[in-house]
């Protein structure tokens, strides 16, 4: 509560996940009283299983990489894990869905052992869960995990340059530079089997987008403000 009064914030504000595989690091960001996103918190990641790269049905140790949403109700899935503060992520999302994906998978437990999960200390994943039930007692009614392989830094890009996961991990950064430039939750939306960020009409049009994931992205533009910046 001090670190969060200190940093212009309010208990039940929202809060946004970010967690970085070869960093074993998970940032949690809450939003300020400017309406912006600023770093709370960096919790060492207990351990993690597999590579790097996205997880599919032939690579089930591996935590999944991309963008998520996490709900209040999600914990009530599994009805083992109601006593205990665990906070689970629905898988696919959308793009997932169309890359072999596996159906569900939590992304952080109370176990250090646990086989393809980012797990934590109890104590730490008692905090996350309190700053992500508070952030829902304050309305918000998801919030978002960005998952990346490492720190989307051309520097490491260039490391991995020869990875087969390469162009899914230049995607990412897209989405990561968003986020970087506009500190605000990015908008994520899924098309011709790619994401696609903070979409909007073309021409200041009010006519809502429609999206598809396997189908043809529409016609749209980025903000100028995050593709200035």
């Amino acid at each position: 509560m001090k670190d969060i009064e200190s940093k212009n914030m309010d208990k039940e504000s929202p809060i946004l996940v970010r967690l970085f595989k070869e960093e074993s690091e998970l940032e949690v960001w809450k939003e300020d009283r400017t309406g912006h996103f600023a770093l709370l918190k960096t919790y060492p990641i207990c351990r993690w299983s597999g590579e790097l790269g996205r997880r599919s049905r032939k690579a089930t140790a591996r935590r999944p990489e991309g963008f998520y949403n996490i709900t209040p109700g999600q914990n009530e899935k599994n009805p083992k894990l109601a006593v205990l503060p665990v906070v689970r992520s629905r898988l696919p999302n959308a793009l997932t869905a169309l890359t072999d994906a596996l159906a569900r998978s939590s992304w952080s437990t109370v176990t250090a052992r646990s086989r393809g999960c980012y797990s934590m200390t109890d104590e730490q994943i008692s905090e996350i869960y309190a700053l992500g039930r508070d952030a829902f007692f304050g309305g918000q009614k998801s919030f978002q995990v960005q998952a990346y392989p490492f720190k989307m830094t051309p520097q490491n890009l260039a490391k991995h340059r020869n990875n087969p996961n390469i162009a899914f991990w230049k995607m990412l950064k897209k989405g990561n530079d968003h986020f970087e430039v506009s500190k605000l939750e990015t908008k994520v939306n899924v098309c011709e089997k790619r994401y696609v960020f903070d979409a909007q009409s073309r021409g200041g049009s009010t006519r809502p987008l429609t999206f598809s994931a396997s189908g043809k992205c529409p016609a749209y533009e980025v903000p100028e403000e995050i593709a200035g910046a």
